[in-house]
């Protein structure tokens, strides 16, 4: 169980975790993605795996149950499915911006760029077992997700939530793989 913490130990523990993260060059996960949805009866599942390497790159290669890559290079994400290719530049929708920002700038170390988008709230040790739980500060991005909780151990993000605002919800679970 993490405890939370005191706002001065909050923000030091906030800034070696974002100091951890900013010096790890990346690597390989798979992932194991489960979107529960209204909708549907039973969670919609998802394989594939995930490769980040620092600072700005960022792929994630679904493989279940239908093959999907998603390409984030610097400002350009690309999604490529079916056969078909789009590309946009993120910094032109800023909710994309948003959204895309907290994970990169997670896995960046990059505690301004997460606070320009988030409340940005910690619990635990940055190397021991933590807990990042954002919240979107941009009334468009509210309404789409209300939350965003990334925790991990030390460099290594393990596990990552997306509450909803129309009450869906996403757990992605990571595991290690190597380095790409």
């Amino acid at each position: 169980m993490l405890l939370p913490l005191t706002a001065a130990r909050a923000a030091d523990e906030l800034e070696r975790l974002m100091a951890l993260l900013a010096a790890h060059p990346g690597g390989t996960v798979r992932f194991v993605e489960r979107r529960h949805m209204a909708m549907l009866d039973a969670p919609l599942v998802s394989r594939g795996e995930m490769s980040y390497r620092a600072p700005d790159w960022l792929e994630r290669r679904t493989l279940s149950p239908r093959p999907e890559r998603l390409l984030l290079d610097k400002d350009t994400l690309t999604l490529e499915r079916d056969q078909r290719r789009m590309s946009m530049p993120v910094s032109q929708r800023p909710e994309v911006e948003a959204f895309v920002a907290s994970i990169r700038s997670t896995l960046q170390g990059d505690r301004a760029a997460l606070e320009r988008h988030y409340r940005v709230a910690l619990q635990g040790q940055p190397e021991k077992r933590w807990t990042l739980t954002l919240e979107p500060l941009q009334a468009r991005l509210r309404g789409i997700v209300t939350q965003i909780v990334i925790s991990g151990v030390g460099v290594a993000v393990d596990r990552i939530d997306y509450s909803q605002s129309d009450g869906d919800r996403t757990e992605m679970r990571l595991e290690p793989v190597g380095k790409p």
